[in-house]
């Protein structure tokens, strides 16, 4: 479906429309040419460097000050989980020079898979649609050395768990009514850590700071988290009767680096399958004067065996470059297509069968949207 931009983006398609469109009056038609890799231009954001038992500096009331503007941009197409190639290896055993290659593999990819990748207006693919086309990856894949750089097996309790909310849904059609479809979709929520997985554009972050507190701003949807401070274990979370789309945070500090321990999920953002007893743990920690390690622990006994994490970097850019206006609802025109097409089908359906044809429904995946 096609997804919400920020508006500063409709505007230039706007303008790239208008100015298509008067050329093809004079009869001067110009075709998008493909990209090449040695077109593409630089980045605007800094190089991530790790300096070796990094401090960072501190903000008034004592904290380690950590607030900025952050992308991941640099961190998609990352492997989720360790790839075939690297079994048996950790990632220390990855060289330098080896993730360099896969890195410049990974980019030439990216850029092969955009064949209408160009920079002239009208083109299918415009280049500032894309935030991932030279990304810098920090490492060959995200899950830790913990558990093997592998998600561990999902538990039967969960795997029947899943198979009954599969069960339900699928007693309705994929777009009966907005309700199918993901929270994604309905400009909702793309969960957590849903909001700071790196796609294609809407990869910028603001994290703020004050005294007891620090917030989030995700550029997607358009959501912020409050976190509260306090010492480890002295700050309850609310009652588990209370279940919330991004969970219930707490915060504190464990020398410099932040940790946010997150509860109090509800099964309607269920992160691969997890369950409303998942406690999610967030480490922040600041490895240079531009990068903030972030890496994920999911402990959840109702659905994996034993804990296991991802980690990647954020890379700090000029507030200009900060999360932009998510006009989501205002843009979503991509729910009001999939409902009116859902009608139309049944339409032609009821039609057929009133000849005495048979007519399929089409496949559709509800949740595509957060896939």
């Amino acid at each position: 479906m096609a997804k919400r931009y920020p508006l500063l983006a409709g505007a230039i398609l706007i303008a790239c429309a208008a100015g298509v469109s008067a050329q093809q009056q004079k009869g001067d038609v110009r075709t998008a040419k493909p990209i090449n890799q040695s077109d593409l231009p630089a980045q605007l954001r800094p190089e991530a460097k790790i300096v070796k038992n990094y401090v960072p500096p501190k903000t008034a009331w004592g904290d380690p000050q950590i607030a900025g503007a952050y992308t991941n941009s640099d961190e998609s197409g990352i492997p989720f989980e360790r790839p075939a190639e690297f079994d048996g290896k950790k990632q220390a055993d990855v060289s330098p020079e080896q993730l360099a290659k896969i890195v410049k593999q990974r980019q030439e990819q990216t850029v092969a898979r955009t064949p209408g990748l160009s920079e002239f207006p009208g083109a299918t693919s415009p280049l500032h649609w894309f935030e991932n086309y030279r990304a810098e990856n920090s490492r060959a894949w995200l899950v830790t050395d913990d558990t093997d750089g592998k998600v561990p097996p999902t538990l039967p309790e969960a795997e029947a768990r899943n198979a009954e909310r599969q069960r339900l849904r699928r007693a309705r059609g994929p777009a009966d009514s907005a309700e199918d479809r993901s929270l994604y979709d309905r400009c909702i929520t793309r969960g957590i850590p849903g909001s700071m997985m790196p796609a294609i554009y809407g990869n910028s972050y603001q994290i703020l700071q004050g005294p007891g507190y620090v917030a989030i701003k995700y550029e997607m949807v358009n959501e912020t988290r409050v976190i509260p401070l306090a010492p480890m274990n002295t700050a309850p979370h609310v009652s588990a009767k209370i279940r919330e789309y991004l969970g219930d945070a707490r915060g504190h500090f464990e020398g410099n680096t932040l940790v946010v321990e997150t509860t109090n999920f509800t099964d309607k953002t269920a992160y691969r399958g997890s369950s409303e007893n998942l406690k999610l743990i967030e480490h922040f920690k600041p490895i240079g004067p531009n990068t903030v390690e972030w890496s994920v622990t999911f402990d959840d006994p109702h659905t994996w065996a034993k804990p296991w994490t991802f980690a990647m970097d954020l890379t700090k850019v000029p507030d200009s470059q900060g999360p932009f206006e998510y006009a989501c609802n205002e843009g979503n025109y991509g729910m009001h297509n999939m409902l009116t097409a859902a009608r139309a089908e049944e339409a032609e359906i009821k039609a057929a069968a009133a000849k005495g044809i048979v007519k399929a429904p089409s496949a559709q995946d509800p949740d595509e949207g957060e896939k």
